[in-house]
């Protein structure tokens, strides 16, 4: 088990998401940088649907009641392992009673935490990832208890990633062509421009601060997907994330790749995006 001491800014726990249901209305949720969560479950052996912590701009701080294996990955939170400073992409052993704290952000904008076998909450509709009302809570409490694995016998073998820090700082998207592209033939010079991150972003939706391209198309509520860029009247952009809703009534007019999807969630308020059509 491990006691949530502290629990951060937004702290949540994530797997691969929820299959099946969207046309219930579901969203798929699940983790929002899936390429780091899945190098911290790769570091452990974790199958890669094993449930991890997501940390969003400042860390928990978390006391293990038992002994297990963890790997943190993605942003740099200067974590600390019973006050000894601790580096992303390595795996660590942590007994009972060690505690485990982070910082505020320095790089990137989510962090992973991965334990050994995964996060062991009940799953509901295939899937531990928090989402209300699907889930009773949308993220972690303090006093919260995780359970996690307390079979003993972890071995601490080395495992180590070396990282290429320009996925925080890169600021190309890779997207295709949405269904309504070809409405706007004059998106060439839009895509073009540089935008910037604006403070409307969650797990739900990026939206940036330019406007991209005024309009007056119109299109009936059809279905969306995690990924789709909608373009509204006034040309504000909508890139939908995770939780997004599953239908829509704006233009589609890009759709993000998966690793781009994975590099924005890593984006905050004023940094800088670009689109590379593929």
């Amino acid at each position: 088990m491990i006691k949530v001491v502290k629990t951060g800014f937004y702290t949540t726990i994530q797997d691969t998401g929820r299959y099946g249901y969207r046309h219930k209305g579901i969203p798929v949720s699940g983790v929002m940088d899936a390429y780091s969560a899945n190098l911290a479950n790769a570091l452990l052996g974790n199958d890669k649907n094993a449930a991890v912590l997501e940390m969003t701009m400042l860390g928990p701080t978390l006391l293990f009641m038992t002994e297990t294996e963890i790997a943190i990955t993605g942003a740099c939170m200067s974590a600390a392992l019973n006050n000894e400073s601790i580096i992303n992409n390595k795996k660590y052993l942590v007994k009972s009673g060690d505690i485990l704290a982070f910082k505020a952000v320095t790089k990137g904008f989510r962090s992973y935490l991965a334990v050994k076998d995964g996060i062991q909450t009940p799953g509901v509709l295939g899937s531990r990832s928090m989402y209300i009302p699907i889930t009773n809570r949308s993220q972690i409490e303090n006093n919260t208890i995780i359970p996690v694995d307390t079979r003993i016998g972890h071995t601490i073998g080395y495992a180590h990633i070396k990282r290429d820090w320009s996925w925080f700082t890169d600021p190309v998207l890779d997207v295709y062509k949405g269904p309504e592209y070809d409405l706007f033939p004059e998106i060439g010079k839009s895509l073009e421009k540089n935008y910037t991150v604006s403070n409307v972003n969650n797990r739900m939706a990026y939206q940036v601060e330019e406007a991209f391209l005024v309009h007056r198309h119109s299109i009936l509520t059809s279905a969306t997907l995690p990924g789709t860029v909608q373009l509204t009247p006034s040309g504000k952009l909508i890139i939908l994330m995770k939780d997004a809703q599953t239908t829509g009534g704006y233009p589609r007019i890009l759709q993000l790749s998966d690793m781009a999807m994975a590099k924005l969630a890593q984006k905050r308020m004023g940094d800088v995006i670009s689109f590379q059509l593929l």
